[in-house]
């Protein structure tokens, strides 16, 4: 048996539990808040040993910065995965991206990343971690919506309108988290979905070049 062969399934067994631990800190997260999500409840809720999660993530700071991270890649990949089922360019498709938006803000995964924000609030170390992942999740959500609205991130029109539907969906998710106001929140999205088509659709017409 070759080397690789014999380090592959400890490799593997590395990821899994790995993959077990980053798992379970949402759960936490999301379900038992900040103070419950200890390195120790994490070990316990994944079925593994405190001394291999300290392998992997030798402080509770890193352990949290890695699921913060997982969970901006499990946003990106949910948001990214749907854009074949946009309808035609046009209003719908606006209210469309803005409805993405926002259920990605009112997700299980947002209310774990929550957690995250408010404990951050009063620890500098832990906000020189989540700010600049947040910062990097934001860019990411403004470059798919602009690209799913067919229009220039660079403009700052366009900017400026997905950055409110990021704000917007950001105080709905937090909305959601201490009741289920989702009748509100979709006629929400449509009134603004509108708005922001029309916003874009006048930007558009001042394109140079947008009169022929």
């Amino acid at each position: 048996m070759t080397a690789p062969e014999q380090r592959a399934p400890k490799q593997d067994r590395s990821r899994i539990t790995r993959e077990r631990l980053l798992g379970a800190s949402i759960d936490l997260l999301a379900t038992q808040g900040w103070a419950a999500t200890t390195v120790g409840a994490v070990a316990a809720a994944a079925g593994v040993s405190r001394g291999a999660a300290q392998h992997h993530f030798p402080t509770r700071e890193d352990l949290i910065t890695a699921a913060l991270v997982h969970m901006i890649d499990q946003r990106l990949v949910s948001v990214a995965t749907v854009d074949s089922e946009l309808p035609e360019p046009g209003p719908e498709r606006t209210i469309a991206v803005v409805r993405l938006i926002v259920d990605h803000y009112t997700s299980d995964l947002f209310k774990a990343a929550l957690q995250v924000w408010t404990a951050a609030a009063s620890d500098p170390a832990l906000a020189d971690r989540v700010l600049p992942l947040e910062a990097a999740m934001s860019r990411e959500v403004l470059k798919y919506a602009a690209a799913a609205l067919e229009r220039d991130p660079a403009d700052a029109r366009v900017r400026r309108a997905i950055q409110t539907t990021l704000d917007l969906a950001r105080g709905l998710g937090l909305a959601d988290v201490l009741s289920d106001d989702s009748e509100r929140r979709d006629k929400i999205i449509r009134f603004w979905g509108q708005t922001m088509d029309d916003v874009l659709d006048d930007a558009r017409k001042t394109e140079p070049g947008a009169h022929g």
